[in-house]
């Protein structure tokens, strides 16, 4: 077994411990804090069934963003349906055999690469040319929107430029999630491909990247109009307002 096949192995498995733990913790953190206000962007739904309808239009098609920006939701459409493209394709790497519909969708996901990178091109340019965007933008934006980049133009790369052994690279992956390591083929792109993968996946729960589960919680869209029906109160305001009760009781 060469160092390289050792190094990337260790690599991918920190990567995953890191964003597995990391999103759960996130998550968590999410779940237990408190939301004290009643504050639905309107127009809100006024029940649970509609609060669901909303967040599933939220996550589907960009909603809010539709209304807000055409320009932007185009580029963020392109960006996030090619991901999505681009990330069915390569579950072939991680099945045996592979689903037939991840058979079919393999040409889409390579129209879903470039449309990945023209995204991401696009909404960085944003960042470059809107003055009010631009005076917002920290250092960690633009890097994370280049590294986003970078892995969709080195796997372009690897389909139309330089080629690499996938039927390798898929025992390399079939082999870490069996604990069986098989050798990683050592084309300089395929490694700078899977080493930006594994950057991504350990910097991820800690970035704004997070906004992918964050969405779900997200006070401003989760919560029922229902303020003048039902006193709103935080699980420890309700604590807080019994114990004040007690307090007048006796």
């Amino acid at each position: 077994m060469s160092f390289l096949t050792l190094a990337y192995a260790l690599a991918f498995y920190f990567a995953a411990t890191v964003i597995i733990v990391g999103l759960a913790y996130k998550i968590r953190q999410f779940w237990v804090t408190p939301a004290p206000l009643k504050i639905p962007v309107m127009p809100a739904p006024l029940t649970n069934k509609g609060v669901a309808f909303r967040l599933a239009r939220e996550v589907t098609y960009f909603e809010s963003l539709f209304k807000s920006n055409k320009w932007i939701w185009i580029l963020a459409i392109l960006f996030h349906a090619g991901l999505l493209l681009v990330v069915l394709r390569h579950l072939r790497y991680f099945t045996e055999p592979v689903w037939f519909w991840v058979k079919l969708v393999q040409p889409f996901g390579i129209y879903g690469g470039f449309a990945m990178v023209a995204g991401l091109l696009g909404l960085w340019a944003r960042r470059f040319l809107v003055e009010r965007v631009r005076y917002i933008s920290s250092l960690s934006d633009h890097l994370m929107l280049a590294l986003l980049v970078m892995i969709g133009v080195s796997g372009l790369m690897l389909k139309f430029v330089t080629r690499t052994d996938i039927i390798a690279v898929k025992a390399f992956f079939l082999g870490l999630m069996r604990f069986d390591l098989q050798p990683l083929p050592q084309e300089p792109a395929l490694l700078v491909h899977l080493g930006l993968i594994a950057v991504l996946m350990i910097i991820f729960p800690f970035s704004k990247l997070l906004h992918v589960p964050g969405v779900f919680f997200s006070p401003s869209r989760n919560q029922v109009d229902d303020a003048r029906e039902k006193r709103h109160l935080a699980p420890w305001a309700a604590k807080l307002d019994e114990t004040r009760e007690n307090a007048t009781a006796e």
